[in-house]
């Protein structure tokens, strides 16, 4: 079983906070391990305080649930499991997370917070890009 290390973790915000610099977003970054828990964080300068918590449950729905967190809450709506996102400390059902894996296995994720959603699911694909 592949172990997502801290430096790995590092590496990925690193990226994550420069593309979120690129759009010019101030973003909560954070990083999980397999669990779902909490292995990297940062806050970028000017971010707002919301998205602490934010980015930190759309990492925990993505390795939890093992899927993108917007994907998620497509499942919630369709199937209307209302209640589903109090599960597990509070889950995140908007784009933002995504899983981080190695040959098929999640071993972590990303959540990031602090632009649309859509920016959000831009910057946290971008710092997957990064070959770990």
């Amino acid at each position: 079983m592949s172990m997502l290390t801290s430096r790995q973790a590092q590496l990925i915000i690193e990226r994550a906070a420069l593309r979120a610099s690129e759009l010019q977003v101030a973003a909560s970054i954070a990083i999980v391990d397999a669990a779902a828990h909490l292995l990297a964080f940062s806050r970028m300068d000017e971010a707002a305080l919301g998205p602490i918590d934010v980015c930190q449950r759309k990492a925990r729905t993505s390795a939890l649930f093992r899927c993108n967190s917007g994907d998620f809450g497509k499942v919630i709506a369709d199937s209307q499991l209302t209640g589903m996102i109090q599960t597990n400390d509070g889950l995140a059902a908007f784009p933002g997370g995504i899983p981080i894996t190695v040959n098929g296995q999640v071993i972590g994720a990303i959540g990031v917070s602090g632009g649309s959603a859509e920016q959000d699911h831009i910057i946290a694909s971008f710092a997957l890009e990064l070959r770990i």
